[in-house]
């Protein structure tokens, strides 16, 4: 669990400063559970500069609650929580202070976000709070106020946590409960999954990642595992110590985190699936009689694929689509086997180019616009689909055929072009596989929206 905060001061000589707000939201890595938000009395005059900068003023601490009235309910918002703030040694060093002339020993883990953010941002110009946000389209209000300040870092934090790909946060923050001696069991894990479209990750008691997976219902996942009689349900029931998830809202997206994650940490229960899922493929080959056919084999890396597939029945249907898009023959797609004509010949659907009743260069014409139509690299797209929530969608971005990342944005920040993805893009590796489970997405999905550029 989080505390993310942001503390406003009065400003004057090191450690003499006094508290004049204070904003904590408390979050579990998804959402928000509990929030304070409160003016607080120091009890000395704020310096002039701190007015004109937050607009508090002497007055309007007149009737605030002092420190020490909301002592405990900073403490109750920050147990057991990692401090999560913008320049967090500040704010700690303050509170420790307010604490310290309570006579009580404040202490906590601390996470500043100026330190991810240049480690996981660090094409940004600046990491200031006001100008990082505005260039990474994070909306923001009253700032330089506490509550304004520490909601902008929860959008900042929750962006920085989907860009750690190596989840070197995560890992960190369930070292910290392992040391606590905290350890869930599978049905309080279960409850805590949400019923939503995402990636779960299983870790061991030392915080290793055992197992990665994708899920339109990750409760429901998650529990399979959990009461499931295979070698591989048994082992995770064994060793599982915590789970934590990403929500995605976009299937795409999560098969895509899926296939990254895996290859980057190579999860010992995830074997099967660091080879590839595609061992299908879709070849062009030119037949003795000059005509060009198109073949369903299996995928050799010395050869130039033009589509890949995960199994022969989905290979079968996309290339019975093609054949009846683009009036191919069935006999020259390998999908009627025959040394005569072809079934659709007799029934007037083929105009004879299995029997040369066509020119090779008239048939071939039409497998060239085929091939030129789905040449993955020339495709410069976005595409986009369901966010994380109603007024959330997702965007994954390629360029030159090449998949560059994807990023979440709120309806209201228009996606027309790259130059606007660019900077709240999660980037990702391009590989076959991330090319192949897009294109097979965008044979599958009706619901994705394609802006071509």
């Amino acid at each position: 669990m989080y505390a993310i905060l942001d503390i406003e001061t009065t400003g004057g000589q090191f450690n003499e400063e006094g508290i004049t707000e204070i904003a904590i939201y408390k979050f579990d890595g998804h959402e928000i559970v509990d929030q304070f938000i409160s003016l607080v009395n120091p009890e000395i005059p704020i310096q002039p500069f701190v007015v004109k900068l937050t607009g508090i003023n002497n007055a309007m601490l007149s009737s605030a609650p002092k420190f020490f009235e909301v002592a405990k309910r900073i403490i109750q918002m920050t147990n057991d929580c990692v401090l999560v703030a913008h320049n967090a040694d500040f704010d700690y060093r303050i509170l420790r202070t307010e604490f310290r002339r309570l006579g009580y020993d404040f202490n906590a883990k601390t996470l500043c976000t100026v330190e991810l953010s240049q480690r996981l941002l660090p094409e940004q110009p600046s990491h200031s709070l006001g100008k990082l946000v505005r260039a990474l389209g994070i909306p923001m209000a009253d700032r330089h106020r506490a509550n304004g300040d520490a909601m902008a870092t929860v959008k900042l934090f929750k962006l920085l946590l989907e860009k750690d790909v190596e989840k070197t946060i995560v890992t960190e923050l369930i070292k910290t409960e392992i040391k606590k001696g905290i350890a869930p069991k599978l049905l309080d894990i279960v409850q805590n999954m949400p019923s939503r479209t995402g990636v779960y990750y299983i870790h061991n008691d030392k915080g290793g990642l055992i197992y990665i997976g994708k899920s339109r219902n990750i409760k429901k996942r998650v529990n399979q595992h959990f009461t499931g009689n295979t070698t591989k349900c048994k082992k995770i029931q064994t060793e599982v110590y915590d789970v934590t998830y990403e929500e995605t809202g976009s299937e795409l997206i999560a098969l895509l985190k899926e296939n990254e994650e895996i290859k980057i940490h190579k999860p010992i229960l995830n074997r099967a699936q660091r080879k590839s899922i595609f061992q299908l493929a879709l070849y062009v080959e030119l037949d003795k009689n000059g005509y060009l056919n198109l073949k369903i084999q299996k995928f050799d890396g010395r050869k130039k694929e033009i589509t890949s597939f995960s199994s022969l029945q989905e290979a079968k249907n996309t290339l019975f689509h093609i054949t009846t898009k683009y009036h191919l023959c069935q006999k020259l797609t390998g999908l009627y086997q025959t040394k005569k004509e072809c079934f659709q010949y007799g029934i007037k659907e083929c105009d004879g180019a299995c029997i040369g009743e066509i020119s090779p260069e008239e048939y071939n014409l039409r497998v060239h616009t085929f091939l030129q139509e789905w040449d993955y690299k020339t495709q410069n797209m976005i595409l986009i689909d369901k966010g994380r929530s109603i007024g959330e969608r997702s965007a994954v971005l390629i360029e030159n055929g090449i998949y560059r990342g994807f990023a979440f944005y709120e309806l209201n920040y228009q996606i027309t072009n790259p130059s606007i993805l660019h900077n709240i893009l999660t980037p990702m590796q391009n590989n076959r596989d991330a090319k192949n489970i897009i294109q097979s997405y965008m044979r599958k999905s009706k619901a994705i929206k394609i802006i071509n550029f």
